[in-house]
């Protein structure tokens, strides 16, 4: 054998080698590979009923959001209907007030005036008790 059959042989089990090497990890990465493959799949065999049932409970949520701002919209009618009826009750308080309020005093203190009248002088009183 000459020196370059020698070195050719070397080459080819270097070869021979370094394919022997880099099989291993090829081999682990397939079978990484069909792992992951697997994982897709079973992904979307269970995504879909997921999915299907996540669509119900958003159709769910909806209907039950409509109905909440149905009942948030009567509220706030029920707010400006009472608010409106407490200024209209304002109104009528202060109207009355102005109206019936100073003649209603005047009258009170008027009708006292003739009761204290009728029954009679309470100065005279008050000195009878003041020498007894």
């Amino acid at each position: 054998m000459s020196v370059g059959e020698i070195a050719g042989l070397i080459a080819a089990v270097a070869f021979v080698a370094l394919v022997a090497l880099t099989a291993v990890p090829l081999l682990k990465l397939g079978r990484v590979l069909e792992e992951v493959r697997l994982a897709v799949r079973d992904i979307g065999h269970e995504s879909v009923p997921i999915l299907t049932e996540l669509q119900g409970t958003v159709r769910a949520t909806n209907d039950e959001l409509v109905k909440l701002s149905m009942v948030t919209e009567d509220a706030a009618k029920v707010s400006r209907n009472a608010t409106v009826v407490s200024e209209n009750a304002a109104q009528m308080t202060n109207l009355f007030s102005a109206t019936l309020g100073g003649p209603l005093v005047k009258t009170a203190a008027f009708s006292y005036g003739i009761r204290k009248a009728i029954k009679g002088n309470g100065s005279a009183r008050r000195k009878a008790k003041r020498s007894a």
